[in-house]
């Protein structure tokens, strides 16, 4: 069967060359793309990855070590719901969903009844772009990174899953990531096509594939959200964000989508809004450079691998193409939005999202930059991110509460609004400070958050429900960051069985130790009894576990208790010989604002679909 699996990947990769060539040719010849393979060629690619990811999963659910891939990400003691998403826990196999991904969207787009209103010639050569896409992926699956490779004799069980990634949120991280990656291709594709045809288009490419955007946006920030609770419940260090290379990568592209979604708004943007969101599908493949080329340290890529060199030409071809169809595209000649006007504001905001992105692609690419002029690279940590993105995250926030306020005539009612909004930012600004959250950043980015939100209740008529909850929910992230960041406290104790002690205003207690035997593990168990004083705050009860694949290795299980206001985190780092346990104890403020914002922010992306699919079917009605 796995033979067959590598075969259908072969079908695809003729499938898309024959239909990227078709389109070409047409295009060529001036044929309509009625006359051409490309109108079906997709539909084999899509069963072509469809079955190859079928063949993979097969041998997953039966485990069947002779396939190298199976052996290498699955043992005995796996669950069946790990063993199954397993399938993109290895580079070959994520490789190979990423892909699938990328077909699905394309057949969004060909069953999208608004792309039938696209010229031919648009046509062609969106489909002569996307199949050049699925040719890569083809290419790389059938020799860079083949997820069929065989071997014999069979070993009688594998090597297992990393226990880091043998949690939920860790397992559905990677495939919302690469669904969000997948989601812009069709935008991209068709962005870079209208540029090339030099065409009256009858409806821009973000119209036709609004759909696509939202779910893509949504799925990237889930993905983005549940990587960073991972990081959070997971790893054990109390953080949530670490600016590791791997987390840079995928924020990259978010800020350059979120950037696209606002800059559209604004008219007469047409080539910088295509190259922005081309340069948006381009960061997701520099993302997957970084994570599998090796070229950056980091705790959870791949390594080093051979798919780093094509992900490499990837991204310069497509860069250089992309650079000189947005050049070469018709420019229309009209006057650039006033800066103080709302479409001046998106556009500035458009502008601060980018510069965030080039910032932190060039920091986190400074290892390989610096070995230009020294012979001893070194990376940037943590404290440049803060001390540079920050303050310019926080002018963002600052930005959209002057968005709320712009309007084209200020009317007697807006000023009021206006007033009471500075009045109540100034206000939110002193109370922190008197308070002692003298933080510069915390201070701005809370304030701005405050003036945000209350601009977003004013004008809440303006906004439809779906836009109100995205800037709500990115509101409510604002301040948990800006509290759970430099507010949050964390102290190292020694404590023996029945011992207590006070880190104030808790006291907490040892009550026992525990050792516990799990499938293909063992682990030591503190619990710990949490006393503010006045009532008992309940239970922490966090892990240090071995697992038998994994040698001496020890892994973290963090227990927390969980609040609105501030929450209670530790994790268990060890035992010494007379029998007291290290713990690290941390308390978190507002830190639970940041996962509900962040689930807004990913929920309510798929009510503006709702929404938009009644006022479809009003408008068909109506006609």
């Amino acid at each position: 069967m796995y033979y067959f699996g590598y075969f259908a990947l072969i079908i695809t990769f003729i499938a898309a060359l024959a239909g990227a060539a078709s389109c070409l040719i047409n295009l060529f010849r001036g044929h309509t793309i009625q006359d051409s393979i490309s109108k079906h060629a997709h539909w084999l690619t899509s069963l072509g990855l469809i079955f190859a990811s079928l063949a993979l999963l097969h041998g997953l659910f039966w485990q069947d070590y002779r396939l190298q891939y199976v052996a290498n990400y699955t043992d005995q003691y796996l669950e069946l719901f790990y063993r199954l998403t397993a399938f993109w826990a290895g580079q070959p196999g994520s490789m190979l969903f990423w892909a699938l991904t990328v077909s699905i969207f394309g057949t969004l787009f060909a069953c999208n009844k608004l792309a039938t209103k696209l010229s031919d010639h648009t046509k062609l050569w969106f489909w002569a772009i996307y199949y050049a896409l699925l040719v890569f992926f083809a290419l790389v699956l059938t020799t860079y990174s083949n997820p069929f490779i065989m071997q014999s004799p069979a070993p009688i069980d594998g090597n297992g899953l990393n226990p880091l990634l043998q949690n939920p949120g860790m397992i559905i991280h990677p495939p919302l990531l690469f669904l969000g990656y997948a989601g812009f291709a069709p935008a991209s594709c068709l962005a870079l096509a209208q540029c090339l045809s030099h065409e009256k288009q009858s409806i821009a490419w973000h119209e036709v594939t609004r759909n696509m955007l939202l779910w893509a946006w949504a799925l990237l920030t889930a993905g983005i959200l549940l990587g960073a609770w991972w990081a959070y419940m997971e790893l054990g260090w109390g953080g949530y964000w670490a600016w590791d290379p791997v987390e840079n990568s995928s924020l990259v592209p978010w800020l350059l989508a979120t950037a696209t979604l606002h800059s559209i708004k604004v008219k007469h943007l047409e080539r910088y809004n295509a190259s922005l969101i081309a340069l948006t599908t381009i960061s997701t493949f520099f993302a997957t450079f970084l994570v599998r080329s090796g070229i950056i340290d980091s705790v959870h890529a791949f390594g080093q691998g051979a798919v780093g060199f094509p992900l490499a030409c990837l991204v310069l071809f497509a860069l250089l193409l992309t650079f000189w169809v947005t050049f070469q595209a018709e420019k229309i000649d009209a006057p650039m939005p006033d800066l103080m006007s709302k479409s001046g504001l998106l556009w500035l905001l458009s502008w601060f999202l980018i510069a965030i992105a080039v910032i932190i692609t060039l920091a986190t690419m400074w290892p390989v930059i610096s070995k230009l002029f020294t012979q001893a690279p070194k990376g940037l940590d943590a404290k440049f991110y803060n001390q540079v993105c920050l303050p310019l995250a926080s002018l963002v926030i600052l930005l959209l509460c002057l968005c709320n306020l712009a309007a084209k005539h200020i009317d007697s009612k807006r000023k009021i609004y206006s007033i009471i909004v500075v009045a109540v930012a100034l206000g939110t600004t002193i109370l922190l400070y008197v308070l002692g959250f003298q933080h510069p950043v915390a201070l701005l980015a809370t304030a701005a958050a405050v003036g945000a939100f209350l601009g977003l209740i004013f004008l809440h008529k303006t906004y439809n429900w779906a836009a109100l909850g995205c800037h709500v929910g990115l509101l409510l992230c604002t301040i948990g960051i800006a509290f759970s960041g430099p507010y949050s406290t964390e102290h190292d104790i020694y404590l023996s069985p029945g011992e207590s002690k006070t880190l104030s205003p808790y006291t907490i207690t040892l009550k026992n130790l525990e050792s516990v035997q799990g499938p293909g593990y063992s682990a030591l168990v503190a619990k710990l009894q949490i006393n503010d004083g006045k009532t008992d705050k309940g239970i922490l009860a966090p892990e240090r576990r071995l697992y038998a694949k994994f040698g001496d290795m020890q892994f973290s299980e963090v227990a927390t208790l969980p609040s609105l206001g501030t929450e209670l985190y530790a994790s268990l780092l060890g035992l010494t010989q007379d029998k007291q346990v290290l713990v690290r104890f941390s308390q978190k403020p507002l830190v639970n604002w940041l996962w509900i914002g962040g689930v807004l922010l990913s929920l309510c992306p798929l009510a503006a679909l709702k929404l938009r699919a009644k006022s479809h079917n009003a408008e068909t009605s109506e006609h």
